[in-house]
C-alpha cells in the first residue's frame, strides 16, 4: 500500500482525535490529561515514548530499519482562556477554555503521521522524533524547557506547521529568514498627584502626561527605526481613575512591541524608556517602565525551508506552495530553529463556508479539518526529502528506499 493511501485512511482517526481534544482543552502549563492521552496513543502504536519532557511535554521516537538522519517534527497541544461559542457537536466541554488556535489539529496530524510511519518502520531510513509541546500560548513557553531536557539531542533538523483559518485550504505558506516577530510586553505607570477635577492646578494630572507619552511613542517607529525594517509599538490598555470629577494619582498604559530584527528590538526598548521618563518629567509627573521579554523572532533556515518547498510541490503541486511576507504574531518554535536547523510553515485551513471563517483566538474559531491530512502528508514528504530521497516517495511507495 502506498504511504499516501495509508495516511488518507487515517484521516477519520485524525478527525476523531482532534474533536476529542477540542472537547477537552487544557490551558498552557496546566496540561495533565492531554499529554497523557498523547503518550498513551503513541505507546499503543509501538512508538518509544518519554513523558514529562521539560515538565509536561511528550517525545516519541520512531527508529527506522535503515541508516539515515534524525528528523524532528513538533506539534503544540495547549488551549486558550476563551469560551467556545460554536454550535458544533465537538464544542468544548470546559467553560472558559477552548482550542481557538488549531493546536488540537496540530496534535492530531502529528499522531496520524506517526501511525502511518510506524506501519513501515523497518523500511524507513533514519529516525523520526515526535515533539508534542505544552505551553506555547503563554510565555515562558514549553519549547525551551523541552530543549533543555534533551528533546533535540541528536536531531539533524526540526520542522513545524501551524494551521491557518484565514489562509486558503490545500496550500502551504512559508518564507526564508524571519517568519514571525518577537514580542515584549510593555507596562508604563505614570505617577501624578490626585486632586479635584475642578482644581487641576493643585495637582499633577497623570492622564495628561500619559496621553503625551502615547503620542511621543509614535516617534519610535516613525523617526527612530529604519523604515525598511518592520516594527510595531502598540498600547492596548489605558486605565486611570474611577470618577469623572477626580484627577487620579496614577495612570497605567499596557501594550506590546513586535519586531523581527534583534538590534531594532533593543533600540525600541531603549527609546521607549527615554521617551516615557522624560515626557513624564516635562509634564511634572514621574513614570516607571516595565518591559517583560517574550518570545524571540522566528527564523527559517534557507536549506530546511527548501526541503518544505520541494515536499510541498510534490504533495500539493507547485501552484499551492506560496511565498509570504513575515507576520507579527509570535511563536516559540523560534527556540527550536535557534538550537537546530529547521523551518516552520503555515497550512491553509480556511472553512468552505465563508460564514464560518473566524480569526485565531476568536470564540467562534474553527478550521477545515482536511488541513490535518495535508499536514500529515507534508510531514511524510519532508521526512523523505530531508533524508536526501525524493519527496515523491510518499506517492510512489517505499520500494525505492
Amino acid at each position: 500500500m502506498e504511504l499516501t493511501q495509508r495516511i488518507e485512511l487515517l484521516y477519520p482517526e485524525m478527525v476523531e482525535t482532534r474533536r476529542h481534544l477540542h472537547m477537552h482543552p487544557e490551558l498552557s502549563h496546566q496540561e495533565i490529561a492531554t499529554p497523557a492521552f498523547i503518550a498513551d496513543r503513541l505507546e499503543e502504536m509501538g512508538v518509544e515514548v518519554r513523558r514529562g519532557v521539560g515538565g509536561r511535554g511528550v517525545v516519541g521516537t520512531i527508529r527506522g530499519g535503515k541508516p539515515g538522519k534524525t528528523i524532528a517534527f513538533r506539534a503544540d497541544f495547549d488551549a486558550l482562556p476563551i469560551d467556545d461559542q460554536k454550535d458544533v457537536t465537538y464544542k468544548s466541554t470546559i467553560p472558559g477554555v477552548m482550542h481557538a488556535c488549531g493546536h488540537d489539529g496540530h496534535t492530531a496530524a502529528l499522531l496520524g503521521f506517526a501511525k502511518a510511519m510506524m506501519a513501515v518502520q523497518k523500511e524507513l531510513p533514519g529516525t523520526i522524533v515526535l515533539i508534542h509541546q505544552f505551553g506555547e500560548e503563554l510565555s515562558p513557553g514549553g519549547a525551551r524547557a523541552m530543549i533543555e531536557d534533551g528533546c533535540l539531542d541528536g536531531v539533524d533538523a526540526v520542522y513545524g506547521a501551524h494551521l491557518q483559518s484565514k489562509m486558503e485550504s490545500g496550500r502551504i505558506y512559508l518564507r526564508d529568514g524571519f517568519l514571525q516577530a518577537s514580542e515584549d510586553a510593555i507596562k508604563i505607570i505614570v505617577h501624578g498627584s490626585g486632586t479635584h477635577g475642578a482644581e487641576p492646578h493643585t495637582g499633577v494630572d497623570p492622564i495628561l502626561a500619559a496621553s503625551h507619552i502615547m503620542v511621543a511613542m509614535q516617534s519610535i517607529v516613525s523617526r527612530s527605526a529604519d523604515p525598511l525594517k518592520e516594527l510595531v509599538v502598540s498600547i492596548g490598555k489605558f486605565h486611570a481613575g474611577d470618577a469623572d470629577n477626580v484627577i487620579p494619582s496614577k495612570a497605567v498604559l499596557e501594550g506590546t512591541i513586535r519586531v523581527f530584527d534583534p538590534e531594532l528590538r533593543k533600540l525600541a526598548s531603549q527609546r521607549l524608556r527615554t521617551i516615557v521618563e522624560n515626557v513624564a518629567i516635562a509634564m511634572g509627573a514621574t513614570a516607571e517602565v516595565i518591559i517583560e521579554t517574550g518570545y524571540d523572532s522566528l527564523w527559517n533556515h534557507a536549506a530546511e525551508a527548501d526541503v518544505v518547498r520541494i515536499a510541498g510541490r510534490e504533495v500539493l503541486g507547485e501552484e499551492n506552495v506560496v511565498e509570504i511576507d513575515p507576520v507579527m504574531p509570535v511563536e516559540d518554535f523560534t527556540y527550536f530553529t535557534q538550537a537546530k536547523p529547521g523551518a516552520y510553515f503555515f497550512v491553509g485551513a480556511k472553512m468552505a463556508d465563508s460564514q464560518s471563517v473566524f480569526p485565531h483566538h476568536h470564540e467562534n474559531f474553527d478550521f477545515n479539518e482536511t488541513a490535518m491530512l495535508v499536514t500529515a502528508k507534508l510531514f511524510a514528504g519532508i521526512y523523505f526529502e530531508a533524508q536526501g530521497l525524493s519527496a515523491d516517495s510518499i506517492s510512489a511507495g517505499l520500494d525505492s528506499i
